[in-house]
């Protein structure tokens, strides 16, 4: 993706996302001199990797397969494999109208995936095979704001504004707006986006970045490269 792009991207996002309400927190409006300066006293920012977050999977067609997301706290993972402390995340997500986020799954993450306003999310599920991988045969259950769902292999659940599914490691899912943009809010376990997204099809998990111009804001798959 060109970084301008990015930029664009990022400032169409932010307008969305306060269209609801909801505001972005200080350090989302950083420049990269900004971190870089910060860096010391942000390194739960940094090495929770919350922050900006956009990807087209490094397929190239970010209009039909690709995904806004904003980190806005993240937990520690050795907090989690002790059994308490800072166990869970947050996320803003924007799905586009008909924009695939493809089939995958999480190993270690349950996660809230709750539509915030905007059009219709379109989640589509599958079950797992005893190991863990894809299998369209299986179905499941998950619950649907607290009452429990059984869903057939390949079903899609539809989400109006206020609604919600408690997605559970195992479950395999694909979603995109149906209708019109949505803006999403992912409540979870700690997330780590390096090592816990499990895609059917061999694709990649962030975007590679041409960069065209500079950056308004970094994301969190820059991090590494800018901040060291």
């Amino acid at each position: 993706m060109k970084r301008s792009r990015i930029n664009d991207i990022m400032a169409e996002a932010d307008d969305f996302i306060r269209s609801f309400g909801f505001v972005l927190p200080p350090f989302a409006y950083w420049t990269p001199d900004e971190m870089r300066a910060n860096a010391p006293r942000a390194r739960a920012v940094i090495d929770g990797r919350m922050g900006w977050d956009i990807t087209d999977y490094g397929q190239g067609r970010y209009d039909e397969m690709g995904l806004f997301l904003f980190t806005l706290r993240n937990g520690r993972l050795a907090d989690l494999q002790r059994g308490g402390g800072m166990c869970y995340a947050e996320k803003l997500l924007i799905s586009k109208q008909d924009q695939l986020s493809p089939m995958h799954r999480h190993y270690l993450k349950a996660e809230d995936i709750i539509n915030r306003g905007g059009a219709t999310l379109a989640i589509e599920l599958y079950g797992s095979a005893p190991d863990g991988a894809f299998d369209g045969t299986k179905g499941g259950q998950v619950m649907c704001d607290g009452i429990a769902h059984d869903y057939a292999p390949g079903e899609v659940l539809m989400l109006a504004p206020g609604e919600s599914v408690t997605l559970m490691p195992g479950d395999w899912h694909a979603f995109w707006g149906e209708g019109g943009d949505v803006l999403i809010g992912e409540v979870s376990t700690v997330n780590d986006d390096e090592t816990d997204n499990w895609f059917r099809e061999p694709i990649g998990r962030f975007a590679a970045i041409e960069e065209d111009v500079a950056p308004n804001h970094l994301l969190v798959s820059d991090y590494g490269r800018w901040l060291g």
